[in-house]
């Protein structure tokens, strides 16, 4: 994906050109992409609700357009992340008529919860992708539990994924690191495609929960490159269970990574601490 810092579109006028007076630059009030009839106000924990929203284009028509195709940078990724870091929720639904997206969704615990719309649609010009964020807060006593330390091994319901490259992560560079998967018998594990990739790489920063997503995708898939300025990243299967996850982050901090993949129909969420510099 490319990081898109907003969905703002600003119109810029040159003024004052061919006159002894300094030219001006008049800036037109902006036009954004906004998340439009976001439902429901109100959400109780543990319950499934059916999250519903559309997207808006600067001319106030709905977006229906969206990029279509085998690779992960398609549509809409629906991600949900609790402000602690500590519950992440991931889904990619289709549009419907009108543009108007429903998908199920079940929060676990009372709590504030961040929802990023990243985008993909299918228009011409520059813009490839960009994320619509907004809050959701559950009525109860919130879990706050401190993020734990960088640890190099997790053990997802017996699968177990080790992590090696951590250190030395620099923002706004391209960074690979590599995780091993094994299944509980100690073999490699072989990856089932999920949402068009092998593997996605979902981060958020600690505090701010500014966001970044990168994917691991086989040979054969393309639109898999993240972009952030001039850096790039893709990522990849080296050998059976071997992934060299890209890493492209914005800004210096604590982040948290949580590595998503699909395993002999088990689809796993591996969640690590980094520290970038």
């Amino acid at each position: 994906m490319r990081l898109a810092a907003s969905a703002v579109l600003l119109t810029a006028v040159l003024a004052g050109c061919g006159s002894s007076a300094p030219p001006q630059i008049t800036i037109g009030a902006a036009r954004t992409y906004k998340l439009a009839d976001f439902a429901p106000a109100r959400i109780t924990a543990g319950k499934p609700v059916v999250l519903s929203f559309r997207i808006d284009q600067p001319s106030g028509a709905p977006l229906t357009r969206y990029r279509t195709g085998s690779g992960p940078h398609t549509g809409v990724h629906l991600i949900i992340v609790r402000s602690d870091l500590g519950v992440i929720i991931h889904r990619h639904p289709k549009p419907q008529a009108g543009g108007v997206f429903k998908q199920e969704i079940t929060l676990p615990t009372p709590g504030r919860y961040r929802v990023v719309v990243d985008a993909y649609p299918q228009l011409s010009g520059p813009l490839r992708n960009f994320q619509l964020p907004r809050w959701i807060t559950v009525p109860g006593t919130a879990p706050n539990a401190a993020l734990p330390p960088f640890r190099p091994s997790v053990t997802v319901d017996g699968y177990r994924f080790v992590l090696t490259g951590s250190r030395g992560l620099r923002a706004v560079q391209a960074n690979f690191m590599t995780v091993k998967v094994t299944r509980p018998d100690g073999t490699p594990a072989t990856f089932t495609p999920w949402f068009g990739a092998l593997a996605h790489a979902i981060f958020f920063r600690a505090g701010t929960l500014d966001y970044f997503h990168t994917h691991v995708c086989s040979a054969r898939t393309s639109g898999c490159t993240s972009v952030f300025g001039a850096s790039r990243v893709t990522g990849s299967q080296t050998r059976p269970g071997v992934l060299r996850v890209g890493v492209l982050l914005p800004v210096s901090g604590t982040w948290r990574l949580f590595l998503q993949c699909k395993v002999d129909g088990h689809a796993l969420t591996a969640p690590f601490t980094l520290t970038v510099r």
